[in-house]
Parts: C-alpha cells; structure tokens; sequence
C-alpha cells in the first residue's frame, strides 16, 4: 500500500472555513454585552469621521486622536478606553494587526486625557442587609410581590449579577437539606467554564429567608420549568418568558421606593455590590465573598466593596487612642 499523499496547503475552500471558524473563536472570546458594546463604539468612531471626512478604516492615529480629544469633553476616561478597545478589536478583526490605537500619539493623548479629566468612576449605591429587610417588608402580598420579594432576596444571596438572576430557571435551582444549591450559568467572566454550584442557606429570620421566599413565590406562581422570575400583568397573569436583565433596577427601584427610600442612585447592581460590602462588614473571609460572587481573584471591583465594608469595622483611626 502506498502512503497518503497530504498536501501541504488545505485546498482554498478549507482554508476558508477555517479562517471562518477562527474568526467566529475571536467572537467567542467576548461577551454578547461587550459585543454590543463595541458595535455602539465603532458605529459612534465611523459617524465622528464621516462628520469629519476622515477615514475610519484603516485608521489613522492622527485622526484618533483628535477623536479623543473631541470626545473628552462628553465622555468619562473609561468610556474613552472602551471606544479605542472597539477601534483595536475591529481593526484586528480585519487582519490589521498593528492597531493605530497603540501609537505613541494615541496612547500619549488618552493619557493626558486621563490626567485631565480623572479616571473616576461613579458608583451606584450599595444595598446593605437593612436596607434589603427594610424593602422586603414593603413587598405587597400579590403575586408580583411575592416575585420581588424573591427575587431581591435570592439575588442578594446569590450576590448575582442581573443576568445572573434574570436567566435563573427552575433547572438551575435543587432542594437540599441545608436550602438551595444553585447551578450559575457562564457569565462575562466565566466563558470557560459550564458555569459555578452557589448555595443558598436557610436565613435565620423566616421574614428574610431567600430559601422560603423563592420556594413561595413558586408555587404561587405555578412555576415548574423554565424561567423563574417573570413578567407579572396587573391581573396577576404570569408571562411564559424570564424578565430582561435591564428591568432588574427598575423592580429595585420601585421595591425601594415603596419602602420610602431614594432610589435615584439604586440600579440593578445594587444587590450584589450590596452583598460584598455587608459581609467584608461582617468579617467574611475575601475567598468565601469570592466563591459567591464569582469574582476572579484580585478583582479590583470586589477590593473596592471590602474597603467600604472594612470603612469602619477595620479602621486605623480606631486604634490610635482618640
């Protein structure tokens, strides 16, 4: 028998594919929001040299940073970091390797913009235990209650990011001796993995109880499979599909507000935020905060909400004999 001839080069049409194929990986490596995100970005950077009769591909460093520049009156520096993340991505998307968003004059630009403006950023209130006790107790006894008083106890447990809570089905959730066990799909910053076990423990207080507020909202609600935190109609009609992750600080906003608290600086991150801050208030260990929140190790966000929560509990100031 003679040895099979395999050709060095894949015939045009493989070749294709795999370029194809290659290019769909480079996709899979970001997430749908950041995507989203990107597309605003580039769309924003093609109006802004189309107004100016520049070309927005291949760029020209020159021309991004006048656009910087221009932007730097309306945008944060983050925001601007974000818009020459989007230029780079489609640029390499294209096969141009050498982004202009890596020049000197770029990156001299955005860094002098960054020692201008700041580079800030405005965080949205923290919800702390309370404050959640305080929101819950306001929760009316209707159907839609049921569900938002669910649904805020069980995310702040979870310490869930909205589309966390917003994609959590009935699949997801078994009934264990100690309270819930709860299968976390992947997030934005676990693509790798088919996702992460969190448990929910009974809560010492039945009024305050995730465990017992998720399993009544449920079988109120009729919910066996699928989705399980819905949209709830005036007549108390339960709609087949889960709630947008973008309605989250809406519900929170209005559970809020009932309870007579300000709710202009709440938002749908609020509970998870919330639920660092307490318990780094409370003297958790960071690796267990880690383990519910999913937060990756040297997580400048999580940092942020222990240094809050240790504001007091762990303060120099204390010590110093005043």
């Amino acid at each position: 028998m003679k040895d099979e001839i395999i050709p060095l080069n894949a015939p045009a049409a493989d070749f294709e594919a795999l370029v194809a194929k290659a290019r769909a990986f480079v996709l899979a490596s970001k997430s749908v929001n950041t995507l989203r995100g990107y597309r605003s970005d580039w769309s924003d950077w093609v109006n802004w040299t189309a107004a100016h009769q520049l070309r927005a591909f291949p760029a020209d460093s020159t021309a991004v940073a006048l656009y910087l520049t221009d932007r730097s009156t309306t945008l944060r520096a983050s925001s601007l970091a974000r818009r020459l993340n989007a230029i780079a991505f489609h640029h390499h998307q294209a096969g141009v390797l050498d982004s202009p968003t890596s020049a000197p004059l770029v990156r001299a630009t955005f860094q002098g913009i960054r020692r201008e403006i700041g580079i800030a950023q405005s965080f949205k209130r923290a919800l702390l235990t309370p404050e959640i006790r305080r929101i819950v107790a306001c929760c009316p006894e209707t159907l839609a209650g049921l569900r938002d008083r669910a649904l805020i106890l069980t995310s702040y447990a979870m310490a869930a990011r909205r589309s966390e809570s917003a994609g959590l089905t009935a699949e997801d959730i078994e009934a264990v001796p100690e309270g819930l066990l709860v299968t976390i799909k992947k997030s934005k910053v676990d693509q790798e993995s088919a996702g992460r076990k969190v448990g929910i423990p009974y809560g010492a207080d039945e009024a305050t109880c995730p465990v017992r507020a998720l399993t009544i909202y449920m079988a109120a609600a009729g919910i066996l499979s699928g989705f399980v935190f819905r949209a709830i109609d005036q007549k108390q009609r339960v709609s087949p599909f889960g709630l947008h992750r973008d309605s989250l600080g809406y519900i929170y906003k209005q559970a809020a507000a009932r309870a007579g608290m300000k709710v202009e600086d709440i938002a749908g991150h609020s509970l998870r935020s919330g639920f660092c801050t307490e318990a780094a208030r409370q003297n958790v260990p960071e690796y267990l905060i880690r383990r519910q929140s999913g937060h990756k190790p040297g997580s400048k966000t999580l940092d942020r909400y222990i240094r809050l929560g240790e504001m007091f509990t762990r303060n120099a100031a204390a010590g110093v004999g005043l």
